[in-house]
Order: C-alpha cells, then sequence, then structure tokens
C-alpha cells in the first residue's frame, strides 16, 4: 500500500511538469486500488481484534496498522486531488513558476519522506522515522509562504491566474501528503517505543503559557 501511494505522488510530479494526461490517469486509477487495500486491511485488524483479543504489543500493532491504512489511504486521495487539478488545466507551468513555488523540491521531499518511511516500517527503525519529521517542516514552511507567491506570479502573469491557482493548490496538497507521512512515523513509534507523539508539541505549548 505505501508503494502504490509512493508510486502515485512520483507520477504526480511527471505530470505535473510535463503536463501529461495519461499519467495523471494512472494516479486515479491506482486510486482505487488503494482504497481497496485499505478496507481489506481494516477488516483483518477487525477481525484480529474480535478473535484474538491482543494486548500490549501486539495491540500496539493493529492499532498502528488500522491508524497507518488510513493515513495511507488519504495520501492517495491528496494524490488523486493533486491528478485532478492538472486535468483541469492541462498547461505546462512556466518555469520560473516551478521554481518559486519549489515544487520540485517539494514533491522530492514528500516523495523521500514516503520512501524513509517505508525503510523505517521495514526495519522497525524509529530514529529514521523521527528524521521524517525535520522534512515536513521545510513542506510546512513552504505552504506557508505559498499565498505571497501565489499573488506575485498573478501579477507577473494575469492571463495564467488558474494555472497558478492549480499549483498553489498542489502545494497544499503536498504539505497535507507531508502531515500524513509524519502520522506514519508517529504511529510506528507508538507500535515500537510504546509512546504517543501526536498533539506533543501543542502541550509544550500550553505549559510554556
Amino acid at each position: 500500500m505505501l508503494e502504490l501511494v509512493t508510486s502515485q505522488l512520483e507520477k504526480c510530479k511527471a505530470a505535473t511538469f510535463d503536463a501529461d494526461a495519461d499519467l495523471a490517469k494512472e494516479v486515479i486509477s491506482l486510486e482505487k486500488r488503494v482504497n481497496s487495500l485499505e478496507l481489506s486491511i481494516d477488516k483483518r485488524c477487525e477481525n484480529i481484534l474480535a478473535l484474538y483479543n491482543p494486548v500490549a504489543t501486539d495491540l500496539r500493532f493493529v492499532l498502528a496498522a488500522f491508524k497507518i491504512s488510513n493515513d495511507l489511504e488519504r495520501i492517495g486521495d491528496n494524490a488523486e486531488g493533486i491528478a485532478n487539478f492538472l486535468f483541469d488545466i492541462m498547461e505546462k507551468a512556466e518555469d520560473d513558476m516551478i521554481e518559486k513555488f519549489k515544487l520540485n523540491m517539494m514533491f522530492d521531499v514528500a516523495i523521500s519522506m514516503l520512501k524513509d518511511m517505508e525503510e523505517a516500517m521495514e526495519n522497525e527503525d524509529t530514529k529514521l522515522a523521527r528524521k521524517i519529521f525535520k522534512k515536513d517542516d521545510f513542506l510546512n514552511e513552504n505552504n506557508k509562504n505559498a499565498s505571497k507567491i501565489a499573488a506575485e506570479l498573478i501579477q507577473k502573469y494575469p492571463n495564467k491566474i488558474k494555472l497558478i491557482l492549480k499549483l498553489f493548490s498542489i502545494v497544499r496538497k503536498l504539505e497535507r501528503v507531508g502531515d500524513l507521512t509524519k502520522n506514519l512515523g508517529e504511529e510506528l513509534i507508538f507500535h515500537i517505543e510504546a509512546k504517543v507523539l501526536k498533539h506533543k508539541k501543542d502541550q509544550k505549548k500550553k505549559k510554556k503559557k
């Protein structure tokens, strides 16, 4: 399932830069397989909980698997969303649009996060899972700057507003992919170390206040 959503994102990258409708179609086609796998994994998790009543590490594994499959499906949804944006306006972007939005880097970082996550899951490597969090910071920061960049590009290319807004939307989708991939890392850490990391930063901020 992780390999499928990684493939979706790689195809999204190529389709974005080449305005390739066929690749965009492939992304949407893969989403059906991702959805099917999520349902299958959810059913297996439910059966394990009902039949075996797992505890401790086994229970954490089942709960993590359930949440990971859900987040992977949502990553697939975001990839499909990017593909749909591309269908709406099948136009090649200007080089400076790609450069200013840092789309090449955003795709590369998002894809590398998924590949790191695959390795972390295979090796139960929580250190690698934590490295994913730092990569997510880049996607978050770039997303924060995207509105200003979009406004500047619209002034420069007033006849390409729809294209610029499409690229802006892709930035937002990639930022969301980063957040969801970070969730995968948190679930792996929960399974292996029994540590809950969700909302930890928010709790620290509240304590400081």
